[in-house]
């Protein structure tokens, strides 16, 4: 069964438009386990300009269900932060300071000692490690090569296909990649731009994808549909 873990970012990006704690990163993290999520998601960026380290360290204290922790593992006070709190799993993603969104996976092949050295941190600290790569085989390899236990494959150009139509060029490479990645033992999540539209075909076309990670297409349906009612929505897809 592929599992689905939500990204609560936009939840700290509407509390720390007014200050405050509404809404409550906490609570939220609780109601997406509750409501049925299978994991939650957080990305700490160093400015904190939604999920605060502070955040961090209290969800960790109260979730019950898988806590996956995405950053840039180039900022020691990320790292230090992982190892601190010791979430599940980490998803170490290479995002510039200041950066809007993640955009880009790792060159695994360019910075394959450097991944070596980090990942081996966090696993000999219990922690399952994954690494965000754009589809493409020899990025697959060389993640292969780094002692990581999965990938995260980046989806947005899937989405964007996707939304012109283009199914089967849209899939194509992920599947290649996919494909690649079990044959080479490696564990397989997704995420960036899934949605209630393109999820079901990306898991039909992947039966073995292990988690898909989404938070800002699942949090703008929740406004409209319910935050319970769109977190089984979208667990559906993946059925």
């Amino acid at each position: 069964m592929t599992k689905l873990s939500v990204n609560i970012n936009k939840f700290a990006t509407l509390r720390n438009s007014r200050g405050g704690n509404n809404p409550d990163l906490v609570k939220a993290a609780v109601d997406a386990q509750r409501f049925g999520a299978d994991g939650v998601t957080v990305h700490p960026r160093p400015d904190e300009r939604h999920i605060r380290y502070q955040d961090v360290r209290e969800i960790k204290k109260i979730i019950t269900t898988e806590f996956n922790i995405e950053g840039n593992c180039t900022e020691q006070k990320f790292v230090d932060l992982v190892l601190e709190v010791k979430p599940n799993q980490v998803t170490l993603v290479p995002d510039a300071l200041g950066q809007l969104t993640s955009d880009h996976g790792w060159d695994t092949i360019k910075n394959k000692n450097y991944l070596i050295d980090i990942i081996s941190v966090f696993k000999k600290a219990g922690i399952r490690v994954s690494i965000f790569i754009d589809p493409a085989i020899n990025m697959v390899e060389g993640a292969a090569a780094t002692g990581t236990d999965r990938i995260e494959l980046y989806t947005e150009g899937y989405a964007q296909k996707f939304s012109s139509g283009k199914k089967q060029e849209a899939i194509a490479p992920y599947i290649d990649a996919a494909k690649k990645a079990n044959g080479l033992g490696l564990g397989l999540n997704a995420g960036h731009d899934l949605d209630l539209h393109n999820l079901k075909f990306f898991k039909q076309n992947i039966p073995w994808l292990d988690e898909v990670s989404i938070g800002h297409a699942l949090i703008c349906d929740a406004l409209y549909l319910g935050f319970e009612n769109t977190i089984q929505l979208y667990k559906r897809q993946l059925m």
